[in-house]
């Protein structure tokens, strides 16, 4: 009854006018992120993250999340249509969407997509509401070494799922965590790694970070690559798939949604993740595997219905233990601390209204977005059509703007120039930057804990092993760990990344 109640709580929150704006606001921006391939809905939140500042708690991060998995929707158009993903989860989408497409069922996977998602997203705000209250409760027994070493799992899972090297990803853990702790150290008031600049005595800003890594750096790696799209034509009446088609993709849209669930609530987990496992099980449970790269249509339900289970699950362990599974959900900390609020299983008591509104908004956003991918698909398609290089100056100015307003000081701008240029570094030696932005965020998080840890144990750092909980979280961490360092799992994994 308590679900019930709670659900009418935030439906309350969500249908209202300003949050149905804000709603309606992020579902829209997302659909056009994830249509125009460059422009990702990390770098589109880093770059709206001071803009939310004058909005109340609820609306922004309302608004946030619509972006995230709105764009997951988007994805898929230009995946199947132009064969360039819009979002780094709708790649696996591109090997049948696309041929199709070719084959001259471009309506039928774009409408497929639509639906799986939809779907998806329906089960997984269900999932969210129904394992909040089983989670919060256990986050409450939860106490310093407990939640350090949940950390210390969450930056390991990053660890584990990001791309390229694991040793370059424990290496750019290793940066954020350091660059984290500058600034005053808030027990003895010393100065730390702060190199006389006054700036930096509050420690470096999380928006200038974000911006430049996610906003300005990824922006111009893009900027550098072709920009060639083909388009290809569809009779827009037959866009609805047939019978036949629906009975098909049904059970690929199941598997892909419980997937999805499953791996979006893990550290390091999320959509792209869920949309190559779920485009796996699909390939080695048919009958026929060879149809799949020649235009089998549960190659399109099953990933798109992984992604968007799997962008929705990722907020379950934000919501509920405060704790960042990826990048995306390390700037919605950023949304929360910005507005006041500490991350963690206290939300859910000290703002139901943002907790249950937020969770209630997502099924209205799923909504809103099957009314803005199908029947405006061809407003999306003509967007392609504007050159990148021209949208390149004002999303530049944007930033700058963005980065200027969170602290209102100049020195701001300069840290994002500087992490800009280190974010396009970074990506040109395959340094991943998300373990980077998930270390920042967790490294003071970590040095508090650990602090409070020791305090509490009198300096025995035995206390994480002892306490039942506490070890567990580290057992997995390093049971992931010894898993990673085996070749046949490195293999494996780098060719998934791959493909």
């Amino acid at each position: 009854m308590d679900l019930f109640t709670n659900l009418a709580t935030g439906f309350a929150v969500a249908l209202t006018p300003a949050n149905l704006g804000f709603c309606f606001l992020g579902a829209l921006i997302g659909t056009l992120v994830g249509v125009l391939p460059g422009i990702a809905p990390i770098t589109t939140i880093a770059i709206l993250l001071p803009f939310t500042f004058t909005l109340p708690p609820a609306s922004s991060l309302i608004m946030l999340a619509g972006i995230f998995y709105g764009a997951q929707y988007g994805g898929s158009t230009t995946a199947i249509l132009v064969n360039v993903p819009g979002e780094s989860s709708s790649i696996i989408t591109c090997l049948d969407g696309h041929q199709m497409a070719k084959q001259g069922r471009a309506g039928p996977a774009l409408a497929i997509a639509a639906i799986a998602s939809f779907f998806a997203g329906t089960v997984a705000t269900v999932v969210i509401a129904t394992a909040s209250a089983p989670m919060a409760a256990l986050a409450l027994k939860f106490n310093a070494p407990e939640y350090f070493s949940l950390m210390v799992l969450g930056l390991t899972g990053a660890v584990v799922l990001a791309h390229g090297a694991p040793e370059k990803a424990v290496a750019m853990v290793l940066i954020g965590l350091l660059l984290g702790l500058v600034g005053i150290d808030v027990n003895s008031g010393a100065p730390r790694m702060t190199m006389d600049f006054a700036g930096l005595g509050d420690g470096i800003g999380f928006v200038p970070i974000a911006i430049g890594m996610f906003g300005i750096a990824e922006l111009a790696v893009t900027l550098g690559k072709p920009q060639d799209r083909k388009l290809l034509a569809f009779d827009w009446r037959e866009l609805w798939p047939s019978k036949a088609e629906l009975r098909q993709c049904t059970p690929a849209m199941v598997r892909g949604t419980a997937l999805g669930c499953l791996l979006g609530v893990l550290p390091g987990g999320g959509a792209a993740l869920s949309s190559f496992a779920a485009y796996a099980v699909e390939k080695k449970s048919a009958t026929d595997p060879r149809r799949f790269g020649k235009g089998a249509i549960e190659g399109v339900a099953a990933p798109e219905a992984a992604n968007n289970a799997g962008a929705q699950a990722s907020f379950i362990p934000l919501l509920t233990l405060g704790i960042p599974g990826n990048a995306i959900m390390a700037l919605m900390v950023g949304a929360l601390m910005i507005q006041g609020i500490q991350p963690g299983p206290q939300v859910m008591t000290s703002q139901p209204q943002l907790f249950w509104g937020v969770i209630a908004s997502m099924w209205l956003g799923n909504l809103m977005l099957i009314v803005l991918n199908l029947p405006l698909i061809g407003l999306w398609v003509s967007l392609l059509r504007v050159p990148y290089r021209l949208m390149f100056p004002a999303i530049v100015l944007f930033c700058c703007i963005g980065t200027y307003s969170a602290g209102n000081t100049v020195f701001d701008i300069w840290v994002m120039l500087i992490f800009s240029l280190l974010g396009v570094f970074f990506t040109k030696v395959g340094a991943e930057p998300a373990p980077f932005i998930l270390g920042f965020v967790l490294g003071p998080l970590m040095e508090e804990n650990f602090r409070r840890a020791m305090y509490i144990s009198r300096g025995d750092p035995l206390v994480f092993v002892q306490r039942p909980i506490s070890a567990v979280l580290l057992a997995l961490a390093a049971i992931l760990l010894v898993i990673l360092i085996l070749p046949v799992v490195r293999k494996k994994r780098d060719e998934v990344f791959q493909e």
